[in-house]
């Protein structure tokens, strides 16, 4: 099994193999090139997320700078909107539904690590190896959710269509949809059916 496929089955993997640290490049570059796009140039970006991520629904729009790991990993439904500063680590997939709104400063985030530094440190590590462990789980935004800005969304976490998610939270637990959810921790305030 490559080190691509553990990342996307969740298992440990080197984050420093070659192609993986092949993709990031790729990444990097296209990166670059969005978030230099003078404003003007919608067509230009939109190109450039066509070949950065998996998937980009009609109508998609993406303010920068934006920045990913991998990009290829990300699937964005029609009529989304990213607004600044977002980050996704798409170490594991990320799959964003129709009609979301994604608030300034949202960070979402696939990778994880042991909290046992004992079990996160890979001291046996040979060259061409991260001194440190590292999986992924998949994170899924349903259709029409809205996302508060500052907003943190960790490893494995889905949130359920229609729902919202107050500024300012840390989503550490799977959202149902039609709810208003807030916090830190994030937890369901109420329905908004």
């Amino acid at each position: 099994m490559t080190e691509k496929e553990k990342m996307l089955n969740g298992e440990y993997y080197n984050a420093r193999d070659p192609e993986l640290m092949e993709m990031a490049r790729k990444s990097r570059i296209l990166m670059d090139q969005f978030n230099s796009s003078p404003p003007d140039q919608a067509d230009r970006k939109q190109k450039i997320l066509a070949d950065l991520l998996e998937s980009v629904g009609e109508g998609v729009w993406v303010e920068k700078p934006f920045y990913c790991d991998y990009g290829q990993n990300i699937s964005i439904g029609k009529n989304t909107f990213i607004n600044f500063n977002c980050t996704i680590l798409d170490t594991n997939k990320v799959t964003i539904g129709e009609n979301v709104l994604i608030a300034p400063n949202v960070q979402i985030y696939s990778a994880t690590h042991p909290l046992q530094a004992s079990e996160r440190i890979n001291h046996d590590h040979g060259p061409g190896e991260a001194p440190y462990r590292t999986l992924t789980k998949p994170i899924s935004i349903g259709d029409n959710v809205w996302i508060g800005g500052n907003t943190v969304i960790l490893p494995g976490v889905t949130i359920g269509d229609n729902a919202v998610i107050g500024a300012g939270s840390v989503v550490t637990k799977s959202i149902p949809a039609d709810c208003l959810a807030v916090g830190n921790p994030c937890r369901v305030i109420r329905d908004i059916k």
